[in-house]
């Protein structure tokens, strides 16, 4: 959006300048009071009390405002029309066991259940405040007709193309001195991503070893669960980014994605994927061609998709033209012609 709209400013709850893409440094970022409490902006979890009514605070004049949301941007209030781009309606807040996993304690349950009735009535009226909704994938378009009772465009998000322009360079690891092909996880590391669920699939196969890109609050227990066979990696540049997408035997996800940007990473330079048959990817990905799906987010199902996987042939122009559906360019006419711009 801050590309198809470069002279727009960007109005958030939260911004921490050295922990999210430096691309954003050229824009003009404002920030809610919330920004302004120490620490509020690296722990964003903590502030979740306080999010709603940071949301409510910020106040834009303008003749139009997108406001790209999961959980907040919906609420800030404007003078002119506020056409929603919803990622998902929140995932904390209406499926909470899936966002917080089933090892999680007892008092991050208990402050969600004592938060979520009066989030929930805040979202609504947030939701109710919109003019348009427009959303990313079927999934969502399905979810914010359930939650929030409202009809919603649908317009796919894009791949970062960078993907595409810069130069591969491997990551300085002795590990890719390996002859056995490897298979590419990129995630956040939470409980409802799977991510343990695909390295258990793979730590001990003869055939294929595992890459896991990412961070987050799992880190350390897949740590303990890896083996040789398993690599994790997290701050890679893009450049590193694409030597893993353009290496790997194929991408890998089993989560449930409301959209799902990693298999389109992975198509553009040439590599199919395995995935989970849910969510977004059966918006992105078409079986046989970009992908194989598997049914259940198991070790025993995404096994038996790597299996069927390799007995495939790919078509690697077939891969980046599928990519092709979901640039930049594609999304920037889309998104002007739903929102009336």
């Amino acid at each position: 959006l801050a590309r198809a709209f470069p002279e727009a400013p960007i109005f958030t709850t939260l911004y921490d300048e050295s922990g999210t893409y430096e691309e954003f440094r050229n824009h003009d970022v404002r920030t809610s009071w919330l920004n302004r409490v120490p620490g509020a902006a690296r722990h964003h979890r903590f502030a979740l009390p306080f999010l709603a009514l940071a949301s409510s605070s910020v106040r834009i004049e303008a003749e139009t405002v997108i406001a790209s949301s999961s959980g907040w941007a919906h609420g800030f209030r404007v003078s002119g029309r506020k056409v929603v781009y919803c990622h998902a309606p929140a995932r904390w807040l209406y499926q909470p066991r899936a966002y917080l996993g089933e090892d999680a304690g007892f008092l991050e349950r208990l402050g969600l259940r004592a938060l979520s009735r009066p989030l929930k009535a805040w979202d609504v009226r947030a939701a109710s405040s919109a003019d348009h909704y427009i959303v990313n994938s079927t999934v969502v378009q399905q979810r914010v007709a359930a939650t929030y009772g409202r009809k919603a465009d649908l317009v796919p998000a894009p791949f970062p193309e960078t993907m595409r322009l810069v130069t591969p360079r491997a990551p300085d690891n002795a590990w890719f001195n390996r002859s056995k092909p490897f298979l590419l996880c990129v995630s956040r590391l939470l409980p409802y991503k799977h991510v343990d669920r695909v390295l258990e699939a793979v730590k001990d196969r003869d055939d294929v070893g595992l890459v896991i890109v990412g961070a987050g609050p799992q880190v350390s227990e897949l740590r303990r669960a890896s083996n040789a066979n398993v690599l994790m990696l997290s701050s890679l540049s893009d450049e590193e980014m694409r030597w893993l997408y353009r290496e790997a035997a194929a991408l890998i996800a089993a989560s449930y994605e409301d959209f799902g940007l990693t298999p389109l990473e992975a198509a553009s330079n040439g590599t199919p994927s395995i995935v989970l048959r849910a969510g977004g990817f059966l918006d992105t990905m078409v079986e046989g061609e970009t992908a194989v799906f598997f049914d259940s987010p198991d070790p025993a199902s995404i096994s038996d998709g790597i299996d069927r996987f390799f007995m495939l042939d790919w078509d690697e122009l077939v891969l980046e033209a599928r990519a092709d559906h979901f640039t930049d360019s594609r999304f920037h006419e889309r998104i002007a012609q739903a929102a009336g711009l």
